[in-house]
Formats: C-alpha cells, sequence, structure tokens
C-alpha cells in the first residue's frame, strides 16, 4: 500500500502541476487580447512614412561612452608640458592660431602647452574626432541657435565636447551630469529640476539655455571668454584665487600655474579642439556624416502618465531610441502634471503619427492600465472596516465561553490575546478583545485607532453613557476612569482614550 505522505505529495504535486497550467494559459490569453487590441488600434491609424528613425549603428555612436571616458582623462591627467613628437612645425601651427584669433573673440595665442595637447590629440585621437565631427553634426545647430540667442561665442559650442564628447548621458566621477556637465546645485541654480522621474540636467535643450545662461553670467564678472571657461570648469572663486595669486594678472596663460591642474589642462584642450575642427582638412581627417540632426525630432507635450515601453509598442521605434532622444526621463516613464509641463522627443515623422492618432495611443495606455490589479478600498457608504483593540471587565459568573459568544470569537483566541494557559478567570479583571467591525462613516470620523489604542472625538450631545453605548462591553464608569474624569462633565471637542 503506497505510503500515505507520500501519496499526498504527489496529488500537491499534480495540483500545482494543473495551476501553472491554468496560469499559464491565463498569462497568454491576457497577451493575446493585448496584443489584438494593439493591432485593431493600429489598423486604423492614419498613416505617415515612419522611416525617419535612428539607426543601431548611429544611436550606439550617439550614446558613446568610450570617447567620454577617453576625453576625461586627456582632460584631467594629460602633462601637457612634455613636449610631443609630430609632424606640425611650430610656425605653421602659429600662422594658423593667428588666423584663430583675428576671427574669434578668444584670445587664441601661441602656447608651447597648447602645440603639445593639438599634437596629442592629433596623434592619439584622430578616430574619436572624426566620430565627434559625425556626432556634432546632430548636436551643433541647435547649440549655436542658442548660443546667438544670448550672445555667446558661437566657439562655445566645441566647450560641450571637451566636457561630455557630446554624451546626453555622460555622468562624470564627481556627479557632473549631460552635455554640459552640470552638478546638482548649480543646475538647480538655473532652473534645471531633478526628482524621482526627471533629471533636466541630461535635457539637451534645457542644459545648452542654462549654459548660455551661466556662461553669460561668467562673462559679466570677467570679461575675458578664457578666463570664463576656467571658471565653468573650476568655479569663479577659484579662478579668483587664481588671479590674485597671479598679482592680479588677467592672461589665463599667466594665471594657469595657481589652477587647478584640471582646469590648467581644460583650456588648451578647448582650443585644441577648436583648431582640430577649424584644419580638420588640412590634417586629412575624414568626418563622419550624421544620417539625423537634432533639428530632424520635435516634441509633443503628453496628456497623461506614459511608458517608453507603451509608445514602442504602439509607434514600432525602437525604446533605446525613445531613451536616447528623452535622456531627461530617469525610470523610462513620462509623468503627467497638472501644473508642469512633460514632452516627449521623437523623430519629426514617428511624432506626426503620434499627434495625428493621439486619442488611440492614450486609448491603448487606458486599456493596458485596465489590466493592472487595483487597490480594493472600503464602501464609505455602508461604512469602514475599522480594527479595534477593546477591554471586557469580567463579571461576576461569567465565563471564557460566554465572553466569546458576546463577541463572536473563540475561546482560543481570548487565552491567546490574553496570554491564559487554563480557563479560571477573575470577576474585576480586563480581557483584551481584539475585533473588526465596520463604523458608519459618521462614527468614523470621530474615532482614531492604532495596534493597542482607540481614541473618541466627543460630539455635540454626547454623554459618557451614550459613547459608551457605542462600544460594547465598555461602561460609562470605564471611561471616566481611563481618562481621569470626575463626574461626568464631558465637552465636544475632547478626546477620551477608550481602550485605557
Amino acid at each position: 500500500m503506497m505510503n500515505k505522505k507520500l501519496y499526498t505529495s504527489i496529488l500537491s504535486l499534480l495540483a500545482s502541476v494543473s495551476f501553472a497550467q491554468d496560469l499559464k494559459k491565463e498569462n497568454v490569453d491576457v497577451a493575446v487580447l493585448k496584443m489584438a487590441y494593439l493591432d485593431s488600434i493600429k489598423t486604423t491609424f492614419t498613416n505617415h512614412n515612419t522611416s525617419n528613425c535612428i539607426d543601431e549603428r548611429w544611436l550606439a555612436e550617439l550614446s558613446n561612452e568610450e570617447i567620454f571616458e577617453d576625453m576625461y582623462t586627456d582632460v584631467t591627467e594629460i602633462d601637457i608640458d612634455s613636449t610631443v613628437a609630430f609632424d606640425l612645425s611650430t610656425d605653421v601651427l602659429k600662422k594658423r592660431l593667428k588666423r584663430l584669433d583675428d576671427k574669434s573673440p578668444f584670445i587664441i595665442e601661441y602656447n608651447p602647452a597648447l602645440e603639445n595637447v593639438i599634437k596629442t590629440f592629433l596623434k592619439k585621437r584622430q578616430g574619436a574626432y572624426e566620430r565627434l565631427m559625425a556626432i556634432s553634426e546632430y548636436y551643433f545647430p541647435m547649440f549655436e541657435e542658442h548660443l546667438a540667442k544670448y550672445d555667446v561665442p558661437l566657439e562655445i559650442k566645441y566647450l560641450a565636447i571637451v566636457e561630455s564628447a557630446l554624451n546626453p548621458k555622460a555622468k562624470s566621477r564627481v556627479g557632473a551630469t549631460g552635455l554640459w556637465q552640470f552638478m546638482y546645485p548649480t543646475g538647480k541654480q538655473f532652473d534645471l529640476e531633478v526628482n524621482s522621474f526627471v533629471d533636466e540636467r541630461y535635457d539637451p535643450l534645457k542644459a545648452t539655455e542654462a549654459a548660455c545662461q551661466y556662461l553669460s553670467s561668467l562673462y559679466r564678472i570677467f570679461g575675458d571668454w578664457s578666463m570664463v571657461l576656467a571658471s565653468y570648469n573650476a568655479g569663479p572663486g577659484n579662478v579668483s584665487k587664481a588671479i590674485r595669486r597671479s598679482g592680479g594678472s588677467q592672461n589665463y596663460w599667466n594665471i594657469r600655474k595657481n589652477l587647478p591642474r584640471e582646469t590648467a589642462n581644460y583650456v588648451p584642450a578647448f582650443l585644441a579642439t577648436m583648431y582640430i575642427y577649424e584644419y580638420h582638412k588640412e590634417h586629412k581627417f575624414k568626418p563622419q556624416k550624421a544620417p539625423l540632426t537634432y533639428f530632424e525630432t520635435d516634441t509633443i507635450m503628453v496628456k497623461r502618465r506614459i511608458s517608453f515601453e507603451q509608445i514602442s509598442e504602439i509607434l514600432d521605434v525602437p525604446i533605446e531610441q525613445i531613451a536616447f532622444l528623452n535622456p531627461i526621463y530617469k525610470l523610462d516613464i513620462i509623468p503627467y502634471q497638472d501644473d508642469k509641463a512633460h514632452y516627449l522627443r521623437l523623430p519629426k515623422n514617428k511624432l506626426g503619427l503620434f499627434v495625428s492618432n493621439e486619442e488611440k495611443v492614450y486609448a491603448y495606455v487606458d486599456y493596458l492600465d485596465s489590466f493592472k490589479e487595483k487597490t480594493i478600498l472600503p464602501n464609505m457608504s455602508e461604512g469602514a472596516l475599522v480594527s479595534t483593540t477593546k477591554y471586557h471587565k469580567i463579571r461576576s459568573g461569567e465565563s471564557l465561553g460566554s465572553i466569546a459568544n458576546k463577541y463572536n470569537v473563540t475561546i482560543t483566541q481570548l487565552k491567546n490575546w490574553n496570554n491564559l494557559r487554563g480557563n479560571s478567570i477573575q470577576a474585576g479583571k480586563n480581557l483584551k478583545i481584539f475585533s473588526t467591525e465596520r463604523v458608519s462613516t459618521n462614527s468614523y470620523s470621530n474615532t482614531s485607532n492604532n495596534a493597542s489604542n482607540q481614541v473618541y472625538k466627543v460630539k455635540k450631545g454626547d454623554s459618557l453613557y451614550s459613547i459608551a453605548k457605542k462600544f460594547p462591553g465598555i461602561s460609562a464608569e470605564d471611561i471616566k476612569k481611563w481618562n481621569g474624569i470626575s463626574g461626568n462633565n464631558i465637552r465636544p471637542g475632547m478626546k477620551l482614550n477608550i481602550n485605557g
């Protein structure tokens, strides 16, 4: 005969398998329902040509971490005072720098340290700069529009290469973030919001606007763009100290020795980048081309909370592309607030598809929400379920059985709640009783409770006797004793401890 335990185990296993199969079937059915609904919506879309998306290789290039790390290492660690061997004569370099100086508001003069940085970048970073020149085609038109708006030199666009290698998700070891590498306090100073859902330091447009404002304010302080760049990196306080330690000099190269090492390399790296962009043909650089520019994307304000996954499903755009174009959203969710607009950026053709079918997009989001498990709230018209702790004062002749029947609980529960080992109880003692009851909305609003206490707020017309009647097993004398009341004096608004 089969062992009883073994038989029970087999039955349990079979039941589990059956349940799992039912659950799997249910999940498959839900997935099929969602797919069918999605397909039915798409068949009714007003169609647009939607081929203008970012291909995978270009997307990988735009979000390349390697170039950012290399640039960060160059700026922070390179020894720019060490001579570099490269086939570029000093005389030729001086002439080219002079031509740059003639057409730029920056003071661009020859310096051996600058020559070393230029030669280092030409020698070691040609491939990186050819890639950056493609990425800059995507961002530079947008940068130039904002720089012109604030009368900031257009050459400042090269600063974003030194700061982030044009990676909108770049984050330095000290927490500077985004294309323009804003630290948290500076970002807040220029109204870049950071919260659980959003970090506007990652937003190319908003961060560029903030960078222009910050650079303009620094120029009003120093009146020299090289000093502005140094201040952007080290802070205006450190630059002011370097000026004082240099005897009041206003020339960057004269104060450089008194700046932090990263800042001492920072301006030369910027000027070297400008030189490479302006003379890349002379050095036989072959820039890659951008298949898409920032101006070929556009935004729409969302009218309800929506996730990248939902947008991807309904518009057939890879999540990676949506995430790249919307780096501001930390959780891959675009929140919705009545008092704060949030925007979705997409390639223009895909955005046209969204705009033309906006109601259907949100209908799909609502449909998906219908599958989420909802919190079950009490029906307040019938009263709220309230868990309370009560005390019953044992009267002469009562037993555990009679008390249990009175409160519709078991003897075992009474014994467990009150740590009783036997069935003997003593008249005059209190028994703790836990219960859950439905309290009318009116009564509920006048009581508050926690795990071991209940408070009643006295209303106009209440008496100790009428209050005691609301709580089975409680007498007016109990309320007086628990609250130190002599006589029957109570007043509206008074809070009475009911559980002692």
